[in-house]
This record gives C-alpha cells, sequence and structure tokens, in this order.
C-alpha cells in the first residue's frame, strides 16, 4: 500500500515538474554591478606573458540566487564587451555556493592580452586618459543543484555597468 502511494506521489511530482520544466523549479541566478564596491579596468605594462602588455577588468557583482534553496554557480561562459566592442572569450569556472534567497557580493576578473585586441586600439586609447569606459559580459550561466543536477541559463546579458580605468 505505501509503495503504491509513494509511486502515485511520483508520478505526480514528475508530471508536474515536466509539465513546468526544469526552468519552473530552478530559477537563474542574477547579477548586478555592486558599483560602491570599485569594480575597475587596469591597463597593464608589457611583460612576459603580454608583450603588449594587457587589460584586467574587475566587476564586482551582486549574485542573487532567488531560489528557496542553496545551488552553485557553476560557471559563467560567454562574450566581454567594452564599449560595445567584443574584447575577449570569457570562461570562467566558479563552484561557489549560494544560499537559498541570499545575495553575495564577488569578484569576477577578466585578464585580456591587448594583442588580442586590435580592434579596440581606439576604445582603450581612449580609456588610458583616465576616463571609465562601459563593459558588457553576454553569455550563459551554469549552475548545479544536488536533486536537480546542472543546468544552463541565458544567453543573456550576465552583468554591465560602467569601470574607471586605472593605469597599473
Amino acid at each position: 500500500m505505501r509503495r503504491n502511494a509513494a509511486a502515485v506521489v511520483t508520478a505526480l511530482v514528475l508530471g508536474g515538474c515536466a509539465s513546468l520544466g526544469l526552468g519552473g523549479l530552478l530559477q537563474p541566478p542574477t547579477f548586478r554591478s555592486a558599483d560602491d564596491r570599485g569594480s575597475h579596468l587596469r591597463l597593464l605594462g608589457p611583460s612576459a606573458r603580454m608583450p603588449l602588455g594587457g587589460v584586467s577588468l574587475r566587476i564586482w557583482s551582486h549574485v542573487t540566487n532567488p531560489n528557496p534553496f542553496g545551488i552553485d554557480l557553476a560557471g559563467l561562459n560567454g562574450d566581454l564587451y567594452l564599449d560595445g566592442s567584443k574584447a575577449a572569450t570569457v570562461d570562467l569556472p566558479m563552484g561557489l555556493p549560494l544560499l537559498a534567497a541570499q545575495d553575495t557580493v564577488i569578484p569576477v576578473d577578466i585578464n585580456v592580452d591587448l594583442s588580442d585586441l586590435p580592434s579596440l586600439a581606439r576604445v582603450i586609447g581612449d580609456a588610458a586618459g583616465g576616463g571609465a569606459i562601459d563593459y558588457r559580459v553576454e553569455g550563459t550561466i551554469g549552475v548545479s543543484s544536488p536533486t536537480l543536477g546542472y543546468h544552463e541559463f541565458g544567453p543573456s546579458t550576465v552583468v554591465s555597468g560602467t569601470a574607471p580605468v586605472r593605469v597599473f
């Protein structure tokens, strides 16, 4: 009798999950710029690893888990745009636990070799004067849950904002 009841409950739950889809059970985390934390773009001088120099973008982000249960932020994959021009491919494995219905502030660091950026020479030149630069990360967000497994959301704009330029 108990087995039959358990089978009926399981069928109802799975049937409800199928009609809702995984997106009905698992919501993607949201990112927004943590402007009070000082996101910034640094221009890096030449080095052995980057003979032409580089750009380091630190984006402080509020990451909110809208789910009533904990999930792991498994990765962020996509493209970085600086002042509207594609600057780099982003592939960040994370493995960051996000508590249920909580907000966490994290740094997202993206380094780009200037030899990879010939189309951004004007953008970087303009920014070197001490201004600010608009950034946008477009891509997918991977999350995992012990009960629901791994799922990707997107593509979409993950985070965007404006960062002051610092020369180092």
